[in-house]
């Protein structure tokens, strides 16, 4: 496994609307490894591949320490409620805000064996499926951001 390059706001990867996996390689498997050690490695608890550079559509999320969803190719297919919480990005370090997000939501992705699964997460859980399938799409938490909070 290796420690991956995280890109920050401003780089050209991040607004950009990556492309499908048509097929889960050792290539892809590798990804989600390194995915995984980074996340890890820079104390977040989701990573989006355009944010080390790569326009994939695949997101690995971690909010409980051992747990961990590998998401390719993820889809939100059910929503409800409403959250408003602070929110920061591994991609814009030291930076916060407060977005409206779903309180619940269910995603449909394939893990790293290419079997379809559903996904339903409340809280923090559905705040970081957000997160990370908006990055796929090329938006940031600063697109939904209420207002700006102060790091200090």
């Amino acid at each position: 496994m290796a420690k991956l390059n995280i890109v920050k706001f401003g780089e050209e990867a991040l607004r950009k609307v990556c492309r499908p996996v048509d097929e889960i390689t050792p290539k892809i498997v590798r990804l989600l490894d390194d995915m995984i050690e980074t996340m890890r490695a820079a104390n977040g608890c989701g990573l989006a591949a355009p944010q080390v550079g790569i326009l994939r559509r695949i997101a690995v999320i971690e909010v409980e320490e051992g747990e961990v969803y590998e998401l390719i190719n993820p889809k939100i297919i059910a929503y409800s409620g409403e959250q408003r919480e602070v929110e920061g990005c591994l991609s814009n370090p030291g930076k916060w805000g407060v977005t409206k997000r779903p309180m619940a939501v269910t995603v449909r992705a394939m893990n790293r064996h290419g079997e379809e699964y559903e996904l339903n997460g409340k809280g923090l859980l559905a705040r970081a499926i957000c997160h990370e399938c908006d990055h796929l799409d090329g938006k940031l938490y600063t697109d939904v951001q209420i207002e700006a909070v102060d790091a200090d």
